[in-house]
């Protein structure tokens, strides 16, 4: 009888890098579908009809399908299979696109969208739980920085396609191809993924299953606390009442607490191991990443929102603004992957102070160059922002989860996550009100371009605060870490 030869190194290693790459990629059509759809939004309104609570909901359905689906996801992910659930994500993503593309109806369009997000959100969990179990030590701080330089140039190049798809397609069809080029990519995803993806992973040695009541009761507190946020534009015309979700949020999620705190007790497994935030690492790297995405996907919208409408430029053209950003971030990502062992959260502070400083000389391209040079400025200034950028995501992300444990990697993954996206919620709710409450409190003013500069200013500065927030919360945990270090016997 023969005998099978075990697998070598080389071939194993080949293995690891074939199943990161599927993930990778799935990752970048998954952030990808959350930014290039905003600059299709008036080409949508044209074609399909819709208010602006519609045009909302396309954007915020998917968002909180998206924050929603994590955490349950991820906790499958981790005590059944992540390839499997891989593969239900992609497979349903895929769908929901062409139910997108052919969506007859803004209605059909939401109702297509709200199923993305869920597809979504059930895909990107299991993707950092993979890099997780794939790699260890400095191999997965290097995993991270390629995947936070993908993730860097997808986020950033996300408004240049869709812009890019719409003067192709014009704006009846231009929207639908946005969603027509996830399905040949996802086909094609999916192919490799049954291939090359693991089949086997490690599992919690204590009794695992699924804690339905947990998973309700987070779901609602997720639900509570974005929503308000999602259906805030800065219009006189938003209803105050939806702040009381807010309520709903307090309360749910104190029910949350106290029956994940009893299902642990009697010696279940919780979707929610409050273990995990006693880990200062991971704690304050949450913190950060919830933070700084409070900040950076609402700045892409704003400075959009701003050359479009403001200084009249066309949406291909608004979108290559933020090249510059992309491939500057994609550099420093995979720099950032490298060093990040060696400078540990230094390296998140000096990037968050160089985002900063990007902002500022972005808002001064903005206030003071002329209409015709200020998006020419505004690009070279996003330069900054996007070196700054990569040496935030990809060494913030592989430190918070360096101390978790592989078994739980899913579940840890996604709660950052659900952080990005209710973090992103609270600023496009903060910053892209702002800008439009300037506009409309000074709707009598002659002078558009100049009040269109008003509202550019007072957003980019709530985006600043923001940046200094998650700064704040990288020093706490650099000096806390420098004291812990301190604190140690010496030998």
């Amino acid at each position: 009888m023969p005998k099978t030869t075990p697998p070598t190194s080389e071939h194993a290693d080949r293995s690891k890098r074939q199943a990161f790459w599927v993930c990778v990629g799935v990752a970048s059509l998954t952030i990808l579908d959350l930014s290039k759809i905003n600059v299709g939004l008036p080409a949508i309104e044209q074609s399909l009809g819709g208010g602006t609570t519609e045009l909302q909901l396309i954007v915020a359905g998917y968002a909180l399908a998206f924050g929603l689906a994590l955490v349950p996801s991820g906790r499958l992910g981790d005590i059944h299979s992540r390839r499997l659930m891989f593969i239900v994500g992609l497979s349903s993503f895929t769908v929901a696109s062409i139910l997108c593309a052919l969506a007859p109806t803004i209605e059909f369009l939401i109702v297509a969208r709200i199923l993305q997000g869920i597809a979504a959100g059930i895909q990107m969990p299991q993707v950092l739980g993979l890099i997780q179990q794939l790699f260890q030590g400095a191999a997965r701080g290097r995993a991270f920085g390629l995947f936070g330089a993908v993730i860097g140039v997808s986020t950033a190049f996300g408004p240049t396609l869709g812009g890019l798809l719409i003067a192709v397609g014009g704006p009846d069809n231009g929207w639908r191809l946005s969603f027509w080029m996830n399905v040949p990519l996802g086909l094609l995803a999916l192919f490799f993924a049954i291939r090359v993806l693991p089949k086997r992973q490690s599992h919690a040695r204590e009794r695992t299953g699924l804690d339905l009541v947990g998973i309700l009761l987070l779901g609602i507190a997720t639900l509570g606390l974005m929503l308000p946020f999602v259906l805030t534009t800065g219009a006189p015309t938003d209803d105050p009442r939806r702040w009381f979700w807010l309520i709903v949020f307090g309360l749910s999620g104190a029910a949350f607490f106290w029956w994940e705190r009893r299902y642990q007790h009697i010696g279940k497994s919780p979707v929610v191991n409050f273990a995990l935030f006693r880990t200062a690492s991971y704690r304050n790297g949450i913190l950060i990443t919830t933070a700084y995405f409070a900040a950076i996907p609402p700045y892409f919208l704003l400075v959009t929102l701003f050359l479009q409408q403001g200084l009249g430029l066309e949406p291909v053209f608004a979108g290559m603004v933020s090249i510059s950003f992309a491939l500057a971030s994609a550099v420093t990502s995979w720099i950032g992957g490298r060093l990040v062992f060696r400078w540990g959260r230094q390296l998140v502070a000096l990037g968050l102070v160089t985002v900063m400083i990007g902002f500022v000389l972005v808002l001064l391209a903005g206030l003071f160059a002329s209409v015709g040079l200020a998006p020419w400025l505004i690009a070279a200034a996003m330069t900054m922002t996007g070196v700054g950028g990569g040496f935030v995501i990809s060494p913030n992300q592989t430190l918070t989860l360096t101390e978790v444990p592989v078994t739980q990697g899913g579940v840890a993954g996604s709660m950052a996550q659900v952080g990005q996206r209710v973090g992103t919620a609270i600023g496009v709710a903060a910053i892209i009100s702002t800008f439009y409450a300037t506009l409309y409190a000074e709707v009598s003013q002659p002078d558009r371009v100049q009040v269109f500069r008003d509202g550019f200013l007072n957003g980019i500065l709530v985006a600043l605060v923001l940046v200094a927030v998650a700064l704040v919360f990288a020093l706490v945990d650099l000096f806390g870490h420098r004291t812990e270090t301190s604190a140690l016997p010496r030998a």
